[in-house]
């Protein structure tokens, strides 16, 4: 055995090797920092001047000048995980609060509604939010602007569609870089998961187990997160509605504008001819209760049919039948009703019934544009359908036949429909009058009052024409 003053000159000569490197050959690329900091010199690193008994005595300290680069190596390292990339431009500044085209007063407040919510979500990260509209309203703006906010704090975000959630854990069981466990925690546990266009996955029992074990996990746990629907809550699954329905964890966030993507904003049907009675609306309409012309039976009449097109207006269910003399203000309620639907965003159908009829036969010609289903079709399935002035068609079989296939498909099918008429309904189609019979689903108002009276315009010699005086006391109302 060698002693052991002759091992260690054996040891040394490699030992001193590799610290005789010559401090002048490390060049400025080798340090870790800035080499024009002033602070650091380029090392990086600071050692802060401290007791010896203090916790942090001689520990180094990561100068300015790297936590900048450290950051930014971060955040790409961060956005290289989240699948944001694609999204980075979608942020609060770059979202347009007032949509595209004349949005309603309504859609104009839900879109400002929404882009507050989830600008304020984004900062505390409390809970979770549910953003649900139409295809195009911007709910994956928000979402993604909620995520490139949460990253650019630093906090690890993954964004994913949930179709792709559900084919990024298929493809990770072949995978070789990472296990299906590994990927499938990862989803679990990261401190904000965006999960947009819930509900439009496979519906496979893998598919649906899957989502849920991560939804419910993130549920229990209490875990930011985002999520975006553009169904109908009652078409998502039943154990994973349960937990949206949750108002202590989950805030909800619906969106009424329309698709940003189209050339117009507006909801257009090329059936419908609400646009000519843009100006009638629930708030400017006359109730007449000055008019010393009616007695109280008739101020009744009146006001029941005005509360029960208020309250139709804001829930739109079953049928709602407004019956009256020329003049008392059925088609302005019937029309203030589908103003305000519009203004929700959705896509009222208003036509007189002789008009709908008259579209019909045009297209019977061979050089109209559009066919004859493709009409009929429309008016059938429309989400709220006004017919004007029924009674006022033409009683062949034709119109007949094909005035009750309209309103018995959506009488089945309980659509809401609004129609209007001069005829009582002791004295409508007796097709009609026994689906109107049906209390369940159908409410009818008589209003009992006489015409409106409008004031004729003066003549240019300031005589007038006529010596008719107006009803009408409040400044915007509408006569009818």
């Amino acid at each position: 055995m060698k002693k052991i003053d002759k091992v260690l000159p054996n040891l040394q000569p490699s030992d001193t090797e590799r610290h005789e490197q010559p401090l002048s050959s490390v060049t400025p690329r080798d340090l870790p920092g800035d080499p024009a900091c002033p602070i650091c010199g380029g090392v990086g690193y600071l050692r802060q001047d401290l007791p010896i008994d203090h916790p942090n005595f001689g520990k180094l300290m990561m100068c300015s000048c790297r936590q900048t680069v450290v950051s930014q190596r971060t955040q790409s390292r961060l956005y290289e995980v989240s699948n944001l990339e694609t999204f980075k431009d979608k942020t609060f500044d770059t979202f347009n609060q007032k949509g595209r085209g004349n949005l309603g007063e309504v859609q104009l407040e839900s879109l400002q509604a929404a882009y507050n919510r989830c600008k304020k979500y984004a900062q505390e990260l409390d809970g979770w939010i549910f953003i649900t509209g139409k295809y195009g309203c911007g709910k994956t703006h928000l979402a993604a602007a909620i995520a490139n906010e949460v990253i650019r704090r630093g906090i690890p975000t993954i964004f994913l569609t949930v179709p792709d959630l559900l084919d990024w854990l298929r493809f990770s069981y072949d995978s070789t870089q990472t296990s299906y466990e590994d990927r499938f925690n990862e989803i679990r546990n990261v401190e904000l998961l965006v999960l947009d266009d819930l509900g439009t996955q496979n519906t496979t029992p893998w598919a649906q187990e899957k989502l849920f074990q991560i939804i419910n996990h993130r549920y229990l746990q209490r875990f930011p997160t985002v999520l975006t629907c553009n169904v109908n809550l009652q078409e998502i699954e039943g154990r994973i509605r349960s937990r949206l329905e949750d108002i202590d964890l989950v805030k909800a966030v619906h969106i009424l504008a329309p698709d940003y993507r189209s050339a117009s904003a507006e909801s257009i049907s090329t059936l419908s001819s609400l646009s000519l009675y843009r100006d009638r609306t629930l708030g400017n309409f006359n109730t007449r209760e000055g008019d010393k012309r009616l007695d109280k039976e008739q101020q009744a009449s009146l006001q029941q049919a005005f509360k029960a097109a208020c309250e139709f207006a804001e829930n739109p269910k079953g049928w709602l039948v407004l019956t009256g003399k020329s003049g008392c203000g059925k088609t302005h309620l019937a029309a203030a009703i589908g103003n305000h639907r519009l203004s929700m965003g959705e896509s009222p159908v208003f036509i007189h019934v002789i008009e709908f009829l008259d579209r019909l036969r045009a297209t019977f010609n061979p050089r109209s544009p559009v066919t004859f289903d493709a009409v009929f079709e429309e008016a059938r399935s429309a989400s709220l359908l006004i017919l004007d002035g029924w009674g006022t068609q033409s009683s062949s079989p034709w119109a007949k036949e094909k005035l009750f296939q309209l309103i018995n498909y959506r009488y089945v099918a309980k659509l809401p429909t609004v129609i209007t008429s001069l005829q009582s309904k002791s004295e409508m189609d007796e097709e009609l009058q026994s689906r109107l019979n049906d209390g369940r689903l159908c409410q009818v108002y008589e209003i009992n009052v006489p015409a409106y009276e409008i004031p004729a315009q003066s003549s240019s010699q300031g005589r007038s024409s006529s010596k008719r005086t107006t009803t009408i006391k409040k400044s915007g109302e509408m006569p009818y």
